[in-house]
């Protein structure tokens, strides 16, 4: 890969391990070549690092691969999914998925990254709907105001909603950022 083929959101291999590059600058001084500033952020561990390349260096392409699989089942420490295809089944750490492990809904289907066959990233549906476990019932009335309340769905993950859900009704929630997104039907 080419220096001039960097632009921001293009994953590239650096030192044997895919970055994404999340801010780019490009810079032509008055004599000498042309500098090509980058912000990179390591797909695998979440580290960020800063680097300048010129314009003679050449970048790898990481063998990335994409696939949709969704959801099965969850066992032990692992995450249990299977390919909507040929129906093989891949175990994924608990600890890959971080927070988004609440988000999960059987059957849900999902994109998996792989970096030279392991995989590296999950990304689940935009949305999800979940049934409202436990929270403080809300004042009658109180529909004018933003205020919020802490709720739980089943699994335990806490957020807040509006005073107007109850405990039983079905919302939305975003998974990229685990927030309410609306109240799907009552209880």
């Amino acid at each position: 890969m080419d220096v001039s083929d960097l632009k921001k959101g293009i994953k590239i291999e650096l030192d044997g391990a895919p970055w994404a590059v999340t801010d780019f600058d490009f810079m032509k001084p008055g004599k000498g070549q042309a500098m090509y500033r980058c912000r990179l952020k390591n797909m695998i561990t979440g580290s960020t690092l800063d680097r300048t390349f010129r314009a003679v260096d050449k970048i790898g392409k990481p063998d990335l691969e994409e696939k949709e699989m969704f959801y099965s089942y969850s066992e032990g420490d692992f995450f249990v999914f299977s390919d909507s295809e040929t129906y093989e089944e891949m175990r994924i750490e608990k600890s890959k998925l971080g927070t988004q492990a609440y988000f999960l809904v059987e059957n849900a289907e999902c994109k998996i990254l792989f970096f030279n066959g392991s995989p590296i990233e999950v990304t689940l549906p935009v949305f999800i709907q979940k049934i409202i476990v436990d929270t403080e019932p809300g004042a009658r009335g109180d529909t004018a105001t933003n205020v919020m309340k802490p709720a739980k769905i089943d699994n335990g993950y806490e957020l807040a909603v509006p005073l107007f859900v109850n405990k039983g009704d079905v919302i939305k929630i975003d998974t990229r950022t685990g927030l309410y997104a609306e109240r799907v039907s009552k209880a």
